[in-house]
């Protein structure tokens, strides 16, 4: 612990608390950190980084989000896993159901979007696709990557459809984060969307199917590639 907090490792500000989420979470994986030990304060993080502590408390609730650590009153904060020991599920859905039931819904859902989208529809689609290229905060990245899908369903026309993608909201909402820290998809997420408007605003049919079951498969290869990664880690 001492070798690794005085190693100096100042940070820019741009993505500073996903810079040092990622810091940390490397020195857990490597075994820098090892399970069981207490992290030092966000006072010591804050010096070690040169940075302020509330980036590094954003760090170190992404840390627990994902199960690396537990916070524990009064005592600090502790590394409990080497990988991400939170579910893949999301709430009451697991990740096969998310899985198996997305392809049904959302790509015959985009492809309903491209023939019957308004034109205030399509400017909304638009601006969360240019807000969400430029965004660096990970938690409003994935609001609005929940929108994007909502309001393709919205674009339907299909209330059935519009319903059950609200209803898996927060479930898909907990499964893009998680995503997007141990795979770091948000470049090639952010551009599977753009190919997805693309079709809807030329209003094809075809090609928005075929670009939302792209950017499902790719969502489900790597939701099966953190799966695979954590039974390997447990087994280590």
């Amino acid at each position: 612990m001492d070798s690794w907090l005085s190693e100096k490792n100042e940070i820019g500000r741009r993505n500073a608390a996903e810079a040092v989420f990622e810091d940390i979470r490397t020195a857990i994986v490597d075994r820098k950190l090892a399970l069981g030990i207490r992290l030092p304060s966000e006072v010591q993080l804050a010096e070690r980084y040169g940075i302020s502590r509330a980036i590094v408390r954003e760090a170190l609730r992404s840390l627990q989000t994902l199960g690396f650590t537990q916070t524990r009153t009064g005592r600090g904060t502790f590394v409990v896993s080497e990988s991400p020991a939170r579910q893949l599920d999301g709430g009451t859905y697991s990740a096969r159901d998310l899985m198996e039931a997305r392809p049904c819904i959302e790509i015959p859902a985009a492809g309903w979007a491209a023939l019957r989208r308004s034109d205030e529809q399509l400017t909304q689609l638009t601006s969360l696709c240019e807000r969400m290229d430029e965004e660096e905060d990970v938690r409003e990245w994935v609001r609005m990557d929940a929108a994007f899908h909502g309001e393709i369903a919205e674009a339907s026309g299909n209330a059935i459809f519009r319903k059950v993608v609200a209803d898996v909201r927060g479930a898909l909402s907990t499964q893009s984060e998680l995503v997007e820290h141990v795979r770091g998809r948000r470049k090639a997420s952010n551009a599977e969307h753009r190919r997805i408007l693309e079709a809807v605003a030329a209003g094809s049919e075809q090609d928005a199917r075929a670009a939302m079951a792209e950017h499902l498969l790719e969502v489900e290869r790597s939701i099966i590639g953190i799966a695979d990664n954590r039974r390997t880690a447990w087994k280590a």
